[in-house]
Parts: structure tokens; sequence; C-alpha cells
């Protein structure tokens, strides 16, 4: 693995396998959520046994928010937990763009199930490993996390994280890891964090395609990667080639058993 993306949404490329195997190529590791237990078992004979894909079982708070996402499917998350260590992406939104505020108790009550199913399929020598949306929502997350045991006996990492800065201490006194992309390092407050972030439980991500259905590829995931670790060295005073060394070995041991 030279460079590895945390959150990428591989399945929304119609030419997703093309990109895979250029990408295994070149030395790319894809963390791949998906949005539905749905999506996933749509993805899962394409994509499940590539080697350098790492395909998430994703229930995505947009989708449980607008209803898409009800309790078979909740239940049906809850089944397929049990066959794998990669979730994502799931978490809780609740800003005002994309949620309304009456959707957050269902919401809630469909990430704490996701986490218990988490804990209840983690061993010591197979964490869960866990890609967590949180908008407007990381105080939130992080006590559903603590609630559930998650914070104990999963890899939890907060994507493109949002938070306040007392929300971010209270996620890195947690040990919860971090993935960044070029989304937030554009601001002055992402490029703070990523500054901050411990070193050991930084990774890059590209959150793309930024289109649903259009063929995509992987010279574009490395480039948005490359864009990124340029940017948070440039931050931390570090040089790139020491600090994309560094982001891979963070990688092997978010994903090793």
């Amino acid at each position: 693995m030279r460079l590895f993306d945390a959150h990428v949404h591989l399945d929304f490329m119609p030419n997703a396998v093309e990109v895979a195997d250029q990408a295994k190529r070149d030395g790319l590791a894809l963390f791949a959520t998906t949005v539905t237990p749905k999506g996933y078992e749509a993805a899962l004979p394409r994509l499940g046994h590539l080697p350098n894909v790492h395909l998430a079982l994703g229930l995505h708070p947009w989708w449980v928010a607008d209803g898409r996402c009800e309790e078979e499917d909740i239940r049906r998350f809850e089944e397929l937990a049990a066959h794998t260590r990669w979730l994502g992406e799931v978490g809780l939104d609740f800003s005002d763009a994309h949620t309304p505020s009456d959707s957050h108790a269902c919401q809630v009550e469909a990430f704490r199930r996701v986490c218990a199913a988490a804990v209840a399929h983690a061993t010591p020598t197979t964490p869960t490993v866990i890609s967590i949306h949180a908008v407007h929502a990381a105080g939130a997350c992080l006590d559903i996390l603590a609630e559930t045991g998650c914070l104990e006996r999963c890899r939890c990492v907060f994507h493109w994280f949002s938070g306040s800065s007392d929300e971010l201490h209270r996620a890195v006194k947690s040990g919860c890891w971090f993935s960044v992309n070029q989304m937030m390092l554009a601001t002055r407050r992402g490029r703070e964090y990523a500054r901050q972030l411990p070193l050991d439980r930084l990774l890059t991500e590209t959150d793309l395609p930024p289109h649903v259905g259009r063929p995509f590829k992987a010279q574009m995931i490395e480039a948005a990667l490359g864009r990124s670790i340029a940017m948070v060295a440039q931050s931390r005073h570090m040089e790139s080639d020491a600090l994309t060394e560094r982001i891979a070995l963070n990688a092997r041991g978010l994903l090793s058993a």
C-alpha cells in the first residue's frame, strides 16, 4: 500500500472494478463506503473479493432521515454486520440543509443499533472499523459510541470532521481516528484541525466521486489524495513524502487484525 483512501464511494462508479484494478496497479487501497444495506449487497459480488478494496456496509443518515432506509433496512444492516469488519458510511446529520429536525430521533435510534451491531461482532483480534458521518452531531455520535462500547472495541474514524474544537478534543481523547479530504482542507478551520490531529491517527480520504453514475479513474483519486497530503504536510511543516509514508503506516494499522 502506497496510498490509502479512507472514504470513497466506489460503488457509485459504473466502472468500479476497472477503477479498483487501476488503483491496485498504483498501490492504492480503498475503504469503499456504501450508503444502504441494499447498495452494499449489490456491490459485494463485484467488489467484495478485490484485494485492495475494503467494502464497507453502510446506513447513511440522509437515507434514514428521509425514509429511504426503514426498519427492514436497519434489520438487514444488523444481519449483514455479523459478516464484515468494515462499516460505513454511518452516523448522524443534524444540519438543516440535509435533514429535517424531526428526523433526529430516528437517526439516533438507527445509529445506536449500528453501533450495537458493530460491538456485537468485534473481538480484540478483529476490531470493527467504522467510517462515521457527523454533521452538527459530533457530540451526539461520541455519546452513542461511548454508550455502546464502540470506543473501546472498534476503530472509529471520523470522516471529514466538522465539529467544534471541544468536540475534536473529546474525539481525540477518546482514541478516534480522522480522515481528511480536500473539501475539509479548503477551510481555515479544517486546515487547523488537520494540523492538530494526532499524527498516528491521521488518514486521507476523497469522498469521491462528485457525481453518481459517471465513469471514473483511479488517477483522479490518487491526485486528490496527493493534494490533501501536500496541504496537510505544509500545515504541519513536514515533507510530503514523509507524511505519505506515515499515513500508509497508519492505514495498515487501522486495517490490521
